[in-house]
């Protein structure tokens, strides 16, 4: 249930009473309060009704993710990144840390090309458990150096509530990937934190199943989180690793308030497509980007098949820039 208070002020006494009624899953959002678990009006009683102008009863199960509590745009301000309404942002960097001069390299074109946010990963989940796995917390140090030295903001995935705390001491951003959508401990961990995370749809998972794993980081009290379509597994995976759902891109955003990002590198699983995907999911109304790149993708250590050399990657930010300011 979602009340609509005459103003912010009786919201938040509306907000106040429910907490001192020990009521749980209660939030606030200027003049709005969302009840996760109430019905009806008369399951709260403490309610001043003169301040109440409207009940809304039918709202997603996802309720704090949902344009139906928030309608405003989330708008997620790191040191060197504004995500999410008008705002367009580009995110780029290797797939897994390798060095600190190879890290560094990539930083530096993805500044040049436009982008604020340093990407690599140390811990990387991978299908087989005999493939490389990642650095580890030395990768972490060396992209970390990176970012500060280029003024950049660092990204990088985690897989575990485990390392939530060893993560956090180095990145800006979390990054949680297709396979951990659904990882609900790691989920609420991250909603405990004060950073913002970028969450990856699950390879099948449903427009609701994806806002659900939001509403799960929320429920916490962390609101800084930003969605990515990255491709969903489909029938046919003989020519694309993924397919790009570039028709949920809008969809989510008449849904959510949340920032809609998208990774056209999964998506594809070969550089010769990225681009063209990418500018789809631009021209769909993506507010940003995130490739991987190389500058020798035959000898990355991980996806070098997917990555763009830092030549290709300023030629699709530059197209894409141009169509997310028609």
């Amino acid at each position: 249930m979602i009340v609509i208070m005459a103003d912010v002020s009786a919201a938040q006494a509306t907000l106040a009473q429910a907490k001192a009624n020990h009521l749980e899953h209660v939030y606030a959002w200027k003049n709005r309060v969302g009840f996760a678990n109430l019905k009806r009006m008369s399951e709260a009683p403490f309610i001043n009704e003169q301040q109440v102008v409207d009940v809304i009863l039918d709202h997603p199960a996802a309720m704090q993710v949902s344009r139906t509590f928030q309608p405003d745009d989330t708008v997620i301000q790191t040191k060197h990144s504004i995500i999410g309404g008008q705002h367009f942002n580009l995110i780029a960097g290797p797939d897994a840390i390798e060095s600190a001069e190879h890290v560094l390299a990539m930083g530096k074109a993805a500044k040049a090309a436009g982008a604020t946010i340093l990407r690599g990963g140390s811990y990387k989940p991978r299908t087989s458990p005999y493939s490389f796995q990642g650095l580890g917390e030395q990768g972490l140090v060396w992209h970390r150096a990176a970012a500060d030295t280029l003024g950049m903001d660092m990204m990088t995935e985690i897989m575990s509530p485990a390392d939530v705390e060893l993560v956090g001491q180095y990145t800006d951003i979390f990054q949680v990937g297709t396979r951990n959508m659904q990882n609900f401990s790691l989920l609420k961990a991250l909603g405990r934190q004060n950073k913002p995370v970028l969450l990856k749809r699950g390879m099948s998972a449903t427009v609701d199943e994806f806002l659900s794993a939001a509403e799960y980081i929320a429920s916490e009290g962390n609101q800084q989180i930003i969605l990515m379509e990255r491709g969903i597994r489909s029938f046919d995976q003989k020519y694309l690793r993924n397919t790009m759902d570039v028709s949920v891109i809008p969809v989510l955003q008449k849904l959510t308030h949340l920032p809609v990002l998208a990774d056209p590198s999964h998506a594809a699983g070969v550089s010769d497509h990225v681009t063209p995907i990418g500018l789809a999911a631009v021209a769909a109304g993506a507010q940003g980007l995130m490739i991987e790149i190389h500058d020798q993708p035959a000898k990355a250590w991980v996806d070098g098949k997917q990555a763009l050399t830092p030549d290709q990657m300023m030629t699709l930010f530059t197209k894409a820039k141009a169509i997310h300011e028609l």
